[in-house]
């Protein structure tokens, strides 16, 4: 059986800081129709600096828990608004998952899934519907969380997830912002995409992709 190591742990942010990145522009337009328009180059940026980050620690010995904490902390002082402070203890939360271990099994590699969700959850104090990034992270997490794991495997798994959180993402632009600036806008934030979301489903498409050329390369 294939593993997930502190170095997998650090291929895997190089794939979402390239990732965001690459939507930097996108991202910056969607939420510059409901929001500040920072949301691309805080993502952007907060990711290319946690990727880094990761792999100059990555001769510290460090623990799986160790290199989530790191990336956290990244995130926390380079992502502004909410934004840092939600997938800061969305990581601290993986970070508590995975504790002490160097490597773990693949196929708990969608634990990830669930223990950010639930990082988020816990710090943003939202819900799904209030069109914020939850509204990707919640269907994803109940799709690992409920999937029949004795018939589905890991990189289906994460490509369901994947999925739904898609959809999740695409869902949002029928709803009224209830948080966040875009709540200032009320019903004119209907017809909009929340960046958030679409930020959140990029990530978790990445996750997907990684782990289908990780498993062809195992």
């Amino acid at each position: 059986m294939s593993s997930f190591t502190r170095s997998d742990l650090t291929d895997l942010f190089r794939a979402f800081a390239m990732r965001m990145a690459a939507d930097r522009a996108l991202l910056g337009e969607l939420d510059g129709e409901i929001g500040d328009a920072d949301h691309g180059v805080a993502m952007a940026d907060g990711f290319e600096a946690a990727a880094r980050a990761l792999a100059e620690a990555e001769d510290a010995d460090q623990t799986l828990g160790d290199g989530f904490t790191l990336a956290a902390q990244v995130l926390l002082n380079k992502v502004g608004a909410t934004t840092g402070p939600l997938y800061s203890s969305a990581l601290l939360r993986a970070a508590k998952t995975f504790g002490t271990e160097r490597q773990i099994s693949f196929d708990r590699l969608p634990e990830m899934i669930s223990a950010m969700f639930e990082g988020i959850e816990t710090r943003g104090h939202g819900k799904p519907g209030d069109k914020t990034m939850l509204d990707a992270w919640w269907p994803a997490a109940h799709v690992v969380t409920h999937d029949d794991t004795d018939a589905t495997d890991t990189v289906t798994r994460l490509r369901n997830a994947a999925q739904a959180a898609a959809k999740g993402a695409e869902d949002t632009r029928a709803m009224m912002a209830s948080r966040g600036r875009a709540a200032r806008l009320g019903p004119r934030s209907i017809g909009h995409l929340d960046p958030g979301a679409v930020s959140a489903a990029a990530l978790l498409e990445v996750l997907a992709d990684w782990a289908t050329r990780h498993e062809g390369a195992s």
